[in-house]
């Protein structure tokens, strides 16, 4: 339940930079948004990796989602990177590609969820 709620705020933070994205375009606050923005897809990503190492180190399963949540905050902070060099070119498919795998990986902790309830 708890690693399903940090990927489901993960997948919430992703989803609203590149509406602050589109601010940083047109409205002279948007830089200060997206950077904001860009604190909180952070912030959820270590609250992920946290989640993550917690859930498992109790109950002694897999270590994959640790995996996963690592992977997932190393390409978080090289987009971050790319967006402070401004190389958009990679920076806007890399946040296409994080937002895709955060939710592709929430329906699966969803839809495994509910297989163990049957």
């Amino acid at each position: 339940m708890f690693l399903r709620v940090a990927i489901t705020l993960q997948t919430l933070a992703l989803f609203a930079a590149p509406i602050t994205a589109g601010l940083l375009l047109s409205s002279p606050a948007g830089r200060t948004l997206h950077s904001v923005s860009a604190y909180g897809v952070f912030a959820a990503a270590v609250l992920h990796l946290v989640t993550a190492i917690l859930v498992w180190r109790p109950g002694g399963g897999s270590p994959r989602p640790i995996l996963y949540a690592a992977g997932f905050l190393a390409l978080t902070l090289a987009q971050i990177a790319l967006g402070i060099a401004q190389v958009k070119t990679l920076h806007v498919p890399l946040g296409v590609l994080l937002f895709g795998m955060s939710v592709l990986h929430l329906s699966r902790v969803s839809v495994g969820r509910r297989a163990q309830g049957l």
